[in-house]
């Protein structure tokens, strides 16, 4: 037996440290997710994701905010287009906006997952 002392301990792990940097294709998976999530959950995948994952690479940052934004843009649109349901044309209103969220979300998903960039139209910049 040998009395040399035990081996320190590990440092402590630190709480500000940053997060590694994702992989191109993990880049890729995250932000065509957040694109579909957006169909099913509104802003919250992409809300979720850019302050998840923001940091974790240029890609995934600039289609979470690009999301986030399209997604805000329709819930407000939504939220007018439900007050004007007193009037008949809030309800075509509500179906032209559903239809726009599938189509623009599909179109950024794939985009999102061939790698390049993408920008909705209609769309407010309130996330950069």
């Amino acid at each position: 037996m040998s009395d040399a002392p035990p081996p320190p301990p590990p440092p402590p792990a630190n709480p500000y440290q940053q997060s590694p940097q994702l992989s191109p294709s993990d880049e890729k998976l995250w932000a065509t997710l957040i694109h579909i999530g957006g169909i099913f959950f509104g802003f919250l995948p992409a809300l979720i994701g850019y302050l998840v994952l923001k940091d974790r690479g240029p890609f995934v940052r600039a289609h979470t905010a690009t999301a986030l934004n399209f997604q805000i843009t329709m819930t407000i649109a939504a939220i007018v287009s439900g007050l004007l349901t007193i009037i008949i044309i809030g309800f075509i209103l509500l179906a032209v906006i559903g239809v726009l969220v599938i189509v623009f979300s599909i179109i950024a998903a794939v985009k999102a997952n061939q790698g390049q960039p993408y920008t909705y139209p209609l769309t407010i910049k309130f996330v950069s």
